[in-house]
């Protein structure tokens, strides 16, 4: 017995237990793909495929819950947190974060940024091949030798070479070749017989500040039916190391991490693309939501109409048939209730069109048990009040604080400066200071002796046969021309966006001013149809009263009551036109997270751990006409 009441609580809150797990997994699932994979202890991770998520095309649980016996109960903040959830706009703009992330994340290897919708990467940041990366090209090496007739020696010259992420490349290879000869003076043989197993790897690496080294290591085992050989077989091998240092373009962290900044940016740009999308998607489902309640009020307003007109029609043939009433005004009313029923099938037609509207926003499939319930609303179309207008400095700052459309326009203004900023780095020459060094080995069989290829590979770490080299290079572009119109069109681009960005101010300027004046005409509008709608009302109770007593004809009565019901719909009209107003104020202000109490992180992992809160359920309900 002392269990039952634990159970029976469980029973009562699982729902929302529920809900609340779902969410808190969901955020826990969250993956930040700007981050390699950890390849300790499993080394071979980095080669394997990431797997992503799958795609729920499913609807939440949420919506499931709110439907009972055919009614969909909707509040405003319950259709917000199901367009959190559902909305397929929004699911598809989730991925644009990750895509900003998988940019960072190939960034950091040194390659460019491939950029994602609403985030363009800078032209001015490649230099050479359009979408090319801040990887060097090919190492050089010393000339010298082992193993050869003469010694080696000459010009050197060492580039720049890797990536940010280190590279390992190996060779091995086995070759048996026959050659005749024309001479035996060398040989001395004719015809000349040799087969060598050889072996070559390389590690290369290059620095976000420019720099870049390299470590080689090759041997090789020959032998040969050649004559006069020193070592037969011979064991040759060779290490050597070899650094570049960029001293005017392509120094410094600006040049070589620029992808990685631009990146970086982006993730914030993403942010923002994401918020945007929400912003218009959340002022959509508000507006179809005080549509559809408005058309709920239009189908209220036809059904009394029309009850009204049949009360007339009724009263008049009563009156007909005790002789005091003509059958043209009988007429005349039958006439009025079949104009109420045209009124009231398209008042349903247009409610069961919205309805559709909504559903859509709301989900991301609909069912057979969501297409066949009706929606009953429970947030009241609100009533104007003085809190709702700001002053125009207090919206202006929040809108150029909080626009996501105003602060992606300034970030990709950050992201501009740094392609200026390389390309005016990229007018200067080519120069740089390298270095080198080399070992080789050579040991193999005599007639007295007996050596391999360890021993040849102890001489080259040994520095038994050294080399050193080192130097300076330097490459100057005569005229310049393509550093020059590189950086002109960068220039351009910036000042592109400068005035982009001033337009975006102005616009919305111009927005919060239209959304100002669109509060204080639709507050106009609402107290003038409600007085609008007692004075009809007064008059259609005035002209009946006149009807009972005789003074009056039906068709007075008609053209009042026609006159009311015009009156309550243009006041169901104004209400639902400052719904919408109060709405575009605030996307107009950048508040559509703020009023709404809308979570980033919750519309980011498309659960719901803390319910928005919508502003309007604080107004009054439309009680005229009802």
């Amino acid at each position: 017995m002392a269990l039952r009441p634990v159970f029976c609580v469980c029973i009562l809150f699982s729902p929302a237990l529920l809900l609340a797990q779902t969410a808190e997994d969901s955020k826990s699932a969250i993956v930040d793909y700007s981050k390699e994979p950890d390849w300790f202890p499993t080394i071979l991770r980095p080669y394997q495929e990431q797997k992503t998520p799958p795609v729920i095309l499913e609807n939440s649980p949420r919506l499931g819950s709110l439907i009972r016996d055919g009614k969909l109960e909707l509040t405003l903040a319950d259709a917000i947190a199901l367009t959190l959830e559902n909305n397929l706009n929004i699911a598809v703009q989730r991925l644009i974060p990750n895509f900003a992330q998988i940019d960072v994340l190939r960034t950091k290897s040194g390659q460019a940024a491939r950029g994602f919708q609403g985030a363009s990467i800078p032209g001015g940041l490649t230099s050479g091949a359009l979408g090319a990366g801040v990887s060097g090209g090919g190492t050089g090496s010393g000339v010298g030798s082992a193993g050869g007739i003469s010694g080696g020696g000459g010009a050197v010259s060492v580039g720049s070479t890797g990536s940010f992420d280190p590279s390992l490349s190996m060779n091995f290879s086995w070759d048996r070749a026959t050659t005749p000869l024309n001479t035996i003076q060398v040989s001395g043989v004719p015809v000349v017989t040799g087969v060598t197993t050889a072996f070559s790897s390389t590690y290369s690496q290059l620095f976000q500040q420019g720099a870049s080294f390299s470590v080689s290591l090759s041997g090789q085992r020959q032998s040969s039916t050649q004559k006069n050989l020193l070592y037969n077989p011979a064991a040759v091998s060779r290490f050597s190391l070899s650094f570049n240092q960029p001293l005017l373009n392509g120094a410094g962290f600006l040049s070589n991490q620029r992808f990685i900044r631009i990146a970086r940016n982006n993730i914030k740009v993403s942010e923002e693309v994401f918020r945007l999308q929400i912003v218009n998607t959340i002022v959509q489902v508000e507006n179809a939501y005080w549509d559809l309640a408005a058309q709920q009020e239009n189908v209220r307003v036809a059904e009394q109409a029309l009850s009204v007109s049949q009360r007339l029609l009724n009263d008049n043939q009563i009156r007909l048939d005790v002789g005091t009433m003509s059958p043209l005004d009988v007429t005349s009313a039958e006439a009025e209730v079949a104009a109420r029923t045209r009124d009231l099938t398209i008042a349903r037609t247009n409610l069961q069109l919205q309805e559709a509207n909504l559903k859509n926003i709301l989900s991301k499939g609909i069912s057979s048990e969501l297409d066949m319930a009706s929606f009953v609303l429970t947030d009241p179309m609100p009533e104007p009040k003085d809190s709702d207008l700001p002053t125009l400095e207090t919206a202006l700052e929040n809108a150029f604080e909080k626009r996501p459309d105003f602060r992606q326009a300034q970030i990709n203004l950050e992201n501009q400066d740094i392609a200026l900023k390389f390309t005016q780095k990229s007018l200067l020459p080519n120069a740089a200071i390298f270095g080198f060094y080399a070992g080789a080995g050579l040991q193999g069989d005599t007639a007295t002796s007996q050596s391999g290829i360890w021993d040849s590979f102890s001489q080259a770490f040994q520095g038994t046969y050294p080399e050193y080299a080192g130097g300076m290079s330097m490459t100057i572009p005569f005229r310049n021309r393509v550093a020059q119109a590189d950086n002109l069109r960068t220039q351009l681009e910036t000042n592109q966006i400068k005035i982009g960005l001033q337009r975006s101010r102005s616009q919305i300027e111009l927005e919060v001013r239209k959304g100002i004046i669109g509060l204080i005409q639709g507050k106009a509008q609402v107290e003038a149809a409600h007085q609008a709608v007692r004075l009809a009302r007064a008059i259609w109770e005035g002209e009946q009263n006149k009807l009972d007593a005789g003074s009056s004809t039906s068709y007075q009565v008609i053209l009042r009551e026609r006159d009311l019901i015009a009156a309550r719909q243009a006041e169901v009209s104004a209400v639902a036109g400052y719904s919408k107003a109060k709405v575009e104020m605030d996307r107009s202000t950048g508040r559509v997270f703020e009023s709404n109490g809308i979570e980033y992180s919750d519309a980011l992992s498309g659960t719901i751990s803390k319910m928005p809160v919508s502003p309007f359920t604080s107004g009054g309900s439309n009680k005229e006409g009802k």
